[in-house]
């Protein structure tokens, strides 16, 4: 079973002024347009296949009994290192979609960076994925925001390509939350809410470092 929920919902406007809302969530929660997404069967209570609008600010938290797959996630960062998220199994990992020109992306960016350092001593690991930017771009960020964590470059797709079912490709920026076993327990579509995904994480953490769930 899956929970959702949006924040900042707003009651519905009739014409024109229905037309201009709509237009300036979508500016200011993603920078992305929407689209159809196929739908996984792991999570078939899941979003998809409704012409989801990307990046709405939406929270989606997966049961343990209702998880699918480990993420498998490996690349190369912006320094040249190798990252293999499958390394931090037994840890909290989450993952970050993101760009250097995005506005929801650098509004979140000090949120992040604060939860990122309160949470190395709990074992909490954070990586991001970055498919637009070249190296200087994707470092100047994070020079600007002391981003601590590395980010994969994915300029060809490939990283994001193993969230796919859980992440649409199109969202900028996503949130992704890892149980200890590299599954997927929680999603934030568009600017992640630095106490929601505080709240997430926690609850991930609580959870019984052996529990086993079926896909």
């Amino acid at each position: 079973m899956t929970r959702a929920w949006t924040r900042g919902s707003r009651p519905a406007r009739a014409g024109a002024s229905l037309a201009l809302a709509i237009a300036l969530v979508g500016s200011v929660a993603a920078c992305s347009e929407s689209g159809s997404i196929t739908s996984p069967s792991a999570h078939p209570s899941d979003v998809v296949g409704q012409n989801y609008q990307s990046g709405d600010g939406s929270v989606t938290t997966w049961a343990e009994s209702s998880r699918g797959a480990p993420v498998v996630l490996k690349g190369t960062d912006f320094e040249g290192k190798t990252v293999d998220v499958s390394a931090w199994r037994g840890g909290v990992v989450v993952i970050n979609n993101w760009y250097a020109g995005c506005p929801p992306c650098r509004a979140e960016a000090p949120g992040l960076v604060r939860l990122a350092n309160q949470g190395a001593a709990s074992g909490v690991h954070w990586v991001g994925i970055d498919g637009v930017d070249d190296a200087g771009a994707a470092q100047a960020f994070q020079r600007t925001f002391a981003v601590p964590y590395p980010s994969i470059a994915d300029t060809d797709g490939l990283a994001v390509a193993a969230l796919q079912g859980s992440v649409p490709i199109q969202a900028v920026p996503t949130t992704v939350v890892l149980d200890r076993q590299g599954r997927v327990a929680a999603r934030v579509l568009g600017q992640a809410d630095e106490s929601t995904l505080t709240d997430l994480i926690a609850g991930v953490l609580a959870e019984s470092p052996g529990a086993s769930a079926t896909p």
